[in-house]
């Protein structure tokens, strides 16, 4: 068993002032996203400068943090938006969704790519590398402040964690940092180094944070004002992320048919 590091949650206390290190998680996910974003901007086969990057950076974050909080309060606390609408608003009682987060971001680069006369798949293959950085920090502030802990379990990484019970249990935000996080964005980067057909990027973001999603959902512990949706076992996490690996997979096809290249393919210099 492992032992649960005492992290206090909150960064920095400067008297009423408090800064949160889930906060400040955030924030590393968008410079991380920025950082990179103005790198691979920067090469001249890709649709984007880097000046553009800045505001594509402004237009991700109010999609994250609108569409995060929206979707939670429908997809996991509806019958309290119902009898309290304004709850909503009440962001300091935490909440945000990742499915939720995505449907706002994407709204988000829709805006976007008609504000610059981009084509949206083409805009979403650039922006799908950097999602996993900001995917991994939120994680990561999540084991900071001791939540979505996973089911009990015996195994020697298992940690007991303070709002978890005396049992220890699956860090299951941990292995959601290492799939999400790590793995993904090393999918999505090498796959993306070459040019792809329009969507193909895009539909591999899909298909694998949908699988790495619905498969930790077997270890982590489920939401508790809702439970499992059926049979003991589906969850509303793998409700959601179950259509976005038929999505994906339908895209990806889709992408190979029609083989629409934004970037100019490089050619093999002959030997």
């Amino acid at each position: 068993m492992l032992i649960y590091p005492d992290i206090n949650p909150i960064a920095v206390s400067l008297g009423p002032l408090k800064v949160h290190w889930y906060g400040l998680m955030y924030l590393v996910g968008f410079v991380g996203a920025w950082l990179l974003g103005r790198y691979r901007a920067g090469k001249p086969d890709w649709p984007l400068n880097p000046l553009q990057v800045d505001d594509l950076i402004f237009y991700g974050a109010l999609g994250v943090i609108l569409g995060g909080r929206i979707g939670y309060m429908v997809f996991y606390q509806t019958l309290e938006l119902l009898a309290h609408p304004l709850s909503l608003f009440q962001v300091w009682d935490g909440g945000m969704s990742f499915h939720g987060g995505l449907i706002g971001v994407m709204t988000a680069m829709l805006l976007f790519a008609r504000k610059y006369k981009i084509p949206f798949f083409t805009l979403m293959d650039f922006v799908a590398p950097l999602v996993p950085i900001g995917l991994f920090a939120g994680r990561i502030g999540n084991f900071i402040n001791g939540e979505l802990w996973g089911k009990v379990t015996t195994l020697p990484w298992g940690m007991v964690f303070p709002t978890g019970g005396s049992l220890p249990r699956h860090p299951s935000m941990l292995y959601e940092a290492c799939s999400e996080g790590i793995l993904l964005f090393l999918i999505l980067y090498f796959f993306s180094l070459k040019p792809k057909p329009r969507m193909a990027v895009s539909a591999m973001f899909l298909i694998f944070y949908g699988l790495f999603r619905f498969l930790v959902e077997f270890v982590r512990e489920p939401d508790p004002q809702l439970g499992y949706l059926w049979d003991g076992w589906l969850t509303m996490g793998q409700v959601l992320s179950f259509p976005m690996i038929v999505i994906g997979v339908a895209l990806m096809r889709y992408a190979y048919v029609k083989n629409i290249q934004d970037r100019p393919v490089k050619k093999e210099t002959p030997v």
